[in-house]
């Protein structure tokens, strides 16, 4: 079943000319453009937003009408329109994903409460003993484990990376460390940690 965004490509118009309505020359290239790509670009933000459908079609809104605005943006010797799209709507993402970053964090009420509690460093001071806690933990581990976990997880290497790096099968580094979590979860429960 391929699902396409239910978005609305007259309201957007709409928002964009501030007219509140579209000759019929402008209107019909944007449905055109719409029904044609609308679809692929989706799919793509749908993973890109980790599944949220509001605002992968708010970002398909925007990128079919940055599209539909400046379609000399568009070169069709460097590939698709599907693929140049997918590009736009990467960079509305990234975009927002900026802006949100870029403004102060709403804090509720419950954390408001709980900042007000604290004494000035409590937040350093726990830190600080749960790095050691965390740290204990993975000492704990086995050689192999830990070295698996260091490759992946501190160094940011893809498992055939950890595998050509440690000189052992790819097959073998999955187990060890699906294993090595396995062992570290239990290790950091037991000293009172909840992963």
């Amino acid at each position: 079943m391929v699902y396409a965004p239910k978005t609305d490509p007259d309201r957007s118009a709409r928002r964009v000319s501030g007219k509140g309505t579209l000759s019929t020359a402008d209107e019909e290239p944007l449905r055109t453009l719409y029904a044609e790509h609308a679809g692929a670009p989706f799919r793509y933000v749908v993973r890109l937003t980790s599944g949220d459908w509001q605002w992968a079609e708010g970002v398909v809104q925007e990128t079919l009408l940055r599209a539909w605005q400046h379609p000399d943006a568009f070169e069709p010797a460097r590939g698709p329109a599907g693929a140049w799209l997918c590009t736009v709507a990467r960079h509305v993402v990234v975009d927002a994903h900026r802006a949100r970053q870029a403004r102060p964090v709403k804090a509720g009420g419950e954390a408001l409460q709980r900042a007000a509690e604290q004494t000035p460093g409590e937040d350093q001071v726990e830190q600080a003993l749960q790095s050691w806690a965390v740290a204990d933990a993975v000492r704990s581990l086995s050689p192999d484990h830990r070295a698996v976990l260091l490759e992946t997880y501190y160094r940011g290497r893809t498992m055939a990376e950890v595998a050509q790096v440690l000189g052992i099968p790819l097959g073998t580094v999955k187990s060890r460390t699906y294993y090595a979590l396995h062992a570290l979860r239990l290790a950091l429960q037991e000293r009172g940690i909840e992963p």
